[in-house]
């Protein structure tokens, strides 16, 4: 199972958005998805429908121990599962920032579902900060999908989470941590601004960002508040068409990748 963190400091860039549905899209694919709501706000959780529920979130398992396998629920989808959030992770960030493995203990949490051969991937929506729970996913993955939104400010958060990247890796706490791959979101296409962040994305990071670009629509907002991914909610629309060929590259890279290896 590879586990991949979707992550960025700065909130209202899309990434709950993008962690949701392009899991929901790699499920449609058949491929078995783990989505894991990092986020104490659990917008993924009631994005998908899904209630809330005390000890429900990696909560209990990462400071109580308790074995994540518990955690796992079902979707509406065969090939997607999810362990949901809760407001209750908000408390990790305290009770892990004072014991003495705080960047380690949600790698040691997911362990078990790494090795299980359960799933293929593991998704994590995490919270838009760089407290205790981002710094351990990203020392918890093995590589990071980073979304941005098409506007002069989301260029300066993405230099800050590459910074924290680097520091991840320095540090030793996940010196294999790749950044897989930038989603520019929220483009609308009548804005030269957002054409222009693009433009200099591609120019500074031209072999990880995708050649998917997630447009600005209302219907990729509304979808949220019915508890359904855009999949569900307008699959013909553009913000469905979209992400089903974020997943499509998404496959696509790791089968070149798996190639290349394996030459």
């Amino acid at each position: 199972m590879r586990i991949v963190a979707i992550a960025n400091q700065k909130g209202g860039v899309g990434k709950t958005t993008t962690a949701l549905n392009l899991s929901v899209c790699l499920a449609e694919r058949g491929v078995r998805v783990l989505l894991i709501d990092l986020d104490p706000q659990a917008n993924t959780t009631s994005g998908l429908g899904i209630a809330q529920e005390d000890g429900g979130s990696l909560y209990p398992a990462l400071v109580g121990g308790m074995d994540p396998r518990r955690l796992i629920r079902s979707t509406r989808l065969p090939s997607l599962s999810i362990i949901r959030s809760h407001q209750e992770l908000a408390g990790c960030e305290v009770e892990l920032a004072q014991s003495g493995n705080h960047l380690g203990r949600l790698r040691e949490v997911l362990s078990p579902l790494r090795h299980s051969g359960h799933f293929d991937y593991a998704i994590m929506d995490c919270p838009p900060s760089l407290g205790v729970l981002m710094t351990g996913a990203l020392a918890a993955a093995d590589e990071l999908l980073v979304p941005i939104q098409c506007e002069y400010f989301g260029l300066e958060g993405l230099s800050k989470i590459v910074n924290v990247v680097q520091q991840i890796r320095d540090c030793g706490a996940n010196p294999g941590l790749l950044l897989e791959g930038i989603v520019m979101t929220m483009y609308d296409a009548r804005a030269n601004l957002a054409q222009q962040v693009v433009s200099d994305v591609r120019s500074y990071f031209s072999e990880i960002v995708y050649n998917t670009i997630i447009p600005r629509t209302i219907r990729l907002g509304e979808a949220p508040s019915f508890g359904k991914s855009i999949i569900e909610y307008e699959p013909a629309g553009r913000g469905a068409q979209a992400y089903r060929a974020l997943a499509e590259e998404f496959m696509a890279r790791r089968a070149a990748a798996a190639q290349s290896a394996a030459a």
